[in-house]
């Protein structure tokens, strides 16, 4: 009787980096970038500690989380993600009924020990869902599939924007929409794809809330009220402006530090470094996010399985649409929305999903079955 012979192969060693399951060159970026935002802080709060120290808390408690998201498995996300989607879909829901009302908007809900925005989690389970859905069937996507993975993005995006919270609206849907984009869908079912929002952009318009649809005209227009509804614009383009190509220096703007720039450490943080920092300093942070963001496509690739590479090509895009909106309000070539710079502008719990974003895709990079060279 003939024998069969099998050969084994030892697996490649694991690093230490592997180990753990932390990228080092990712960790590197958000470290950089988190270092970066520190600073720019301290300047645009006039030298506040207590701010700056209250923002070092929150990367902690960010960087934690993603740490330990990491460790997760990838088989824990496809198997949760369903219930994960569920639960946040229940959540928002609740926001409509019971949550708490605050500037005019109804995104909070307060359980007595803790009070949370439960938005901020479905950036994090749409795409999931999305992701693991598109992993069932055959790529490049049917219409009926894509159909279905459309629905799965549209409820949780109506139900922000009831809220309303038109910001947290668009990144939920760049999320889900960017797991369908690499999933292979073709340029002609794209095309209509676009063709048909464009063609709902007369509906849309009237479902707008009063100031969204002034934010919009303002955006077109901000000189027709230049002490009004565009006065961040404008502000914010004098400030970066003013910086030139080399910058005023570190602490040494002006619009800030006498007031004239509304919001210099939120949303408005980008202009703050502008002005300090110069044209050099500004593409300086701008390379520094598109090297994040080519590490995070790059571990996309590499990844083994459908779903893992949906869903890791999908959180970085959802980064990129962070970067872009936000510098893009504040340079005006987009409207004013309620969207931070990621790891920059001072604030807790969208940079806290944000790194667990980058935890799953630690997650998914490390956990990768390892071969033989």
């Amino acid at each position: 009787m003939n024998s069969v012979i099998r050969h084994t192969y030892p697996a490649a060693p694991k690093s230490m980096w592997q180990r753990i399951h932390l990228d080092p060159v990712l960790l590197s970026g958000l470290v950089l970038l988190a270092g970066i935002g520190l600073a720019i802080l301290y300047s645009a709060t006039d030298g506040n500690v207590k701010l700056v120290y209250n923002q070092m808390i929150r990367m902690g408690i960010a960087f934690g989380v993603m740490t330990g998201v990491a460790q997760i498995h990838p088989r824990s996300f496809y198997r949760w993600s369903p219930y994960l989607y569920g639960i946040g879909i229940l959540l928002l829901i609740a926001v409509l009924v019971f949550g708490d009302v605050g500037k005019g908007a109804r995104r909070w809900l307060d359980l007595g020990i803790v009070r949370f925005q439960p938005s901020e989690f479905v950036k994090i389970f749409t795409p999931m869902l999305v992701a693991r859905f598109l992993a069932q069937h055959p790529l490049p996507p049917q219409p009926r599939t894509l159909a279905l993975a459309g629905l799965f993005v549209l409820l949780p995006v109506l139900l922000i924007a009831k809220q309303p919270d038109l910001g947290t609206a668009i990144l939920v849907a760049a999320a889900g929409s960017a797991v369908v984009f690499f999933s292979g869908i073709s340029w002609r079912i794209l095309g209509g794809l676009i063709g048909a929002v464009l063609a709902a952009l007369p509906v849309l318009w009237t479902q707008l809330h009063d100031y969204q649809r002034d934010r919009i005209l303002m955006f077109l227009n901000p000189e027709q009220d230049p002490l009004g509804r565009g006065y961040h614009t404008i502000q914010a383009k004098i400030a970066i402006g003013s910086g030139g190509v080399w910058g005023k220096g570190w602490m040494a703007g002006t619009q800030a530090h006498l007031e004239f720039l509304p919001e210099p450490h939120t949303d408005f943080i980008f202009a703050v470094l502008a002005e300090e920092y110069g044209l050099l300093g500004a593409l300086s942070l701008l390379i520094l996010y598109l090297a994040i963001i080519a590490r995070g496509l790059l571990m996309a690739l590499q990844a083994q399985d459908t779903f893992s590479r949906l869903l890791c090509a999908g959180l970085t895009l959802t980064f990129f649409v962070y970067v872009f909106v936000n510098v893009g309000m504040v340079i005006g070539l987009l409207p004013v929305v309620g969207v931070p710079l990621p790891l920059i502008s001072y604030g807790g719990t969208s940079m806290v999903t944000l790194m667990a974003g980058f935890g799953i895709m630690m997650s998914l990079h490390t956990h990768r079955k390892l071969v033989p060279s």
